[in-house]
């Protein structure tokens, strides 16, 4: 079961063109990102660690997916956080491309961000909010 979960990662990822995602954050503008990050602010916080509709989101770049204690996970971010899924840059723009799309199963109401230089903005930004 791991394998298939990897394979239709590896084949998500390659559907949202994880090669110009794979530095997302690093070419990002965390100001035009914090803008950006208006859309996702009534449900998270990137600056608090506070849950809200959804989990905080401090430190998220590096942190097992569905670790933050306390919030209430779907059983599908549940599974890939046991499965050792991470919340790597790569993983972030593809969730924030196509959140259902890149772990069937979840509860977030949010479509997805459609520009690539959105997602590398708002990368930056979760990385470097202040």
């Amino acid at each position: 079961m791991r394998f298939v979960r990897l394979v239709a990662v590896a084949a998500v990822a390659a559907l949202v063109g994880i090669s110009g995602a794979a530095h997302a954050g690093s070419d990002g503008d965390p100001a035009k990102g914090k803008k950006v990050f208006n859309r996702c602010k009534a449900c998270h916080a990137v600056t608090e660690e506070k849950n809200k509709v959804g989990p905080h989101l401090v430190g998220i770049i590096g942190r097992k997916v569905a670790a933050v204690e306390g919030f209430k996970y779907s059983k599908a971010l549940k599974k890939a956080g046991e499965e050792g899924m991470v919340w790597t840059e790569e993983n972030m723009a593809a969730w924030l491309k196509a959140p259902k799309k890149f772990i069937p199963g979840n509860r977030m109401a949010f479509a997805g961000l459609k520009k690539e230089d959105q997602i590398r903005d708002v990368i930056a930004y979760m990385k470097n909010p202040n």
